[in-house]
């Protein structure tokens, strides 16, 4: 592969919402190289990272009733028990989460881990700790939505704003229906995405396992299989 198309498969797309700052960073880098070159330098290299940044390439997602994947690039934080926030009136009971952490470099655009239809959408105002603290799912600004499969299961996926992250961007509304892998939304610079999985699904991914969206198998529905095991070498 030559290097101008390996450049391009890492910044071609780019996703609508970000060409306004793919392009405020591009006059501050022209005006920063008019002051002094070496400025305009530092300024074009920030702008090809926000352009990066904002990039939504394609994705071959597994298609099978039972499958869920991954709403986020990045890498597992955090897989725990716990109650899901109050307003996606999801379970009182513990449900297993699973965080996924995206930092600066990975893309933000998130995907529909299942496919079905949107019965929640809330969305809370909050604060902006670091996205990869457990109490930031309690405190920090987030956007909550339900997914429920034709088979009835419900899934809860939460986006949490992080340090650097100040906005939320969402794709939908409730009411519509979603296929699995389907671009539902985006959080700017830097975040977590929780999934709720329903009771008795298991995940298949560990913690600091890799992450991309819209093709990495969460967990499978389908499977009777006891909670898998990691270890790090």
């Amino acid at each position: 592969m030559s290097l101008v198309a390996s450049i391009r498969r890492q910044f071609v797309p780019i996703h609508r919402e970000g060409w306004p700052f793919v392009g405020g960073f591009a006059v501050v880098a022209l005006m920063l190289g008019y002051a002094w070159s070496p400025l305009g330098w530092i300024g074009w290299i920030l702008t090809a990272w926000c352009a990066y940044f904002f990039r939504d390439p394609p994705r071959t997602v597994p298609v099978r009733e039972g499958l869920v994947i991954s709403p986020a690039d990045g890498r597992i934080s955090m897989i725990v028990s716990c109650v899901p926030p109050p307003e996606l009136e999801l379970s009182d009971t513990p449900l297993t989460r699973v965080s996924v952490f995206m930092n600066v470099f990975d893309c933000h655009v998130n995907r529909a881990p299942v496919a079905g239809r949107v019965v929640t959408l809330a969305y809370r105002p909050g604060l902006f700790l670091n996205a990869e603290l457990d109490k930031a799912s309690d405190d920090n600004e987030r956007n909550g939505l339900v997914i429920e499969t034709i088979g009835g299961a419900r899934y809860g996926v939460v986006q949490i704003a992080g340090l650097v992250a100040r906005r939320i961007v969402p794709f939908i509304a409730r009411g519509d229906s979603l296929d699995v892998g389907e671009r539902f939304g985006l959080i700017r610079f830097g975040s977590r995405v929780d999934v709720y999985l329903p009771e008795g699904v298991q995940p298949l991914v560990g913690v600091g396992q890799k992450m991309i969206a819209g093709e990495t198998v969460l967990a499978d529905a389908r499977a009777a299989d006891p909670a898998r095991s990691y270890r790090t070498y």
